[in-house]
């Protein structure tokens, strides 16, 4: 009881010196607590076999095309649509990064019971559509989004893959969600390359196929 006596009268002793509040502090330290209990100090090592391991190789993959074709496609291209009513290209990045925060949502609540969020799913597609003709922005929040959902998944258990897990409003499994995911990906990123083609872009990946593709110049005789 008295070291905490001491320890309190050093706190407002430091605060009345500098010209503090208390308030703040208290606050700071309790957000501090809060997130020791919900982030592990070490990230888990990343899986070599099992549904996770097979999940991370898919999400790798696409992180990269992704990553890749946003950074290919010029920044005035961004607000560029196919047809009136469609999103645009930047839009679709847009809605893909939003997906992804809203998939690891669902599956970090189980890992973290009791957590609340302060924006709801429509307001996260919306702060994301606001910025959706900054090519910069939007490829710093995509790269973001991935990151968050590894680390994520990093941390669900090998044995969990058979648990109940919602995902789109689905009922399946967390294994099952996974191919959700995946299917999501393959069809949004379908569409970016098929509005790149159509500016004229060819994604990164194809253009260095076709460098390694190219036969050698015959040597002159």
């Amino acid at each position: 009881m008295k070291s905490k006596n001491l320890s309190a009268i050093v706190i407002t002793a430091l605060a009345a010196l500098g010209g503090l509040s208390l308030a703040p502090v208290a606050r700071a330290q309790e957000k501090t607590q809060a997130e020791s209990k919900l982030t592990p100090v070490n990230q888990p090592p990343a899986p070599t076999a099992g549904y996770r391991a097979e999940f991370l190789s898919e999400l790798g993959y696409f992180e990269q095309r992704y990553t890749r074709l946003a950074e290919a496609i010029p920044a005035e291209k961004f607000s560029w649509r196919p047809a009136e009513g469609v999103r645009s290209i930047g839009e679709v990045f847009a809605h893909a990064t939003g997906a992804n925060v809203l998939i690891n949502r669902s599956l970090e609540a189980p890992l973290k019971p009791g957590v609340t969020y302060d924006t709801d799913s429509g307001t996260v597609m919306k702060n994301l559509m606001a910025i959706a003709n900054d090519k910069e922005k939007v490829i710093q929040e995509l790269k973001n989004s991935f990151a968050t959902l590894r680390t994520t998944v990093l941390m669900l258990g090998d044995g969990d893959g058979d648990k109940p897990q919602k995902m789109f409003g689905k009922d399946t499994t967390l294994r099952g969600s996974f191919f959700l995911v995946t299917g999501t990906w393959g069809e949004h990123l379908g569409g970016l390359i098929a509005d790149a083609r159509m500016n004229g872009i060819v994604p990164p990946w194809t253009a260095d196929a076709a460098k390694k593709e190219k036969p050698a110049d015959k040597p002159k005789p």
